[in-house]
């Protein structure tokens, strides 16, 4: 079961940061024009990041809403098999999938912060 919790975390996280690598691509001309408006590299960091946060508490969230309805699920068809979500694990879970957004937004973020406006401007 561990395996297997791992090797989701670990696709989530690539999913993440695909997903930011091309949001950060598509927006180059915004950055640019944040850059130039007097945004600073910290800010456009923490744009990216916070935006990476959310989408991983997001499937997070519906992960475990998910994973609760199958186990209530299972409940109504076996009875006699008790099947119930600790607090403790939900709440570690999603402390995980959040981590893992967060790790994975890192690179992506950075790529964004780091661009000069100008360029970001040009390719548009």
């Amino acid at each position: 079961m561990g395996a297997l919790g791992g090797i989701s975390l670990l696709v989530g996280g690539v999913g993440i940061l695909t997903i930011m690598t091309m949001a950060v691509s598509e927006r180059t001309g915004e950055i640019g024009l944040l850059r130039a408006l007097g945004a600073r590299q910290q800010q456009i960091l923490m744009l990216f990041l916070g935006e990476a946060i959310l989408l991983s508490a997001m499937g997070g969230i519906a992960g475990l809403l998910f994973g609760m309805g199958i186990a209530y699920g299972i409940n109504a068809v076996f009875p006699a098999l008790p099947v119930h979500t600790p607090v403790l694990f939900a709440v570690l879970a999603e402390s995980s999938a959040v981590l893992i957004g967060l790790v994975a937004g890192v690179m992506p973020a950075r790529r964004a912060a780091m661009m000069d406006p100008v360029e970001a401007l040009r390719a548009e």
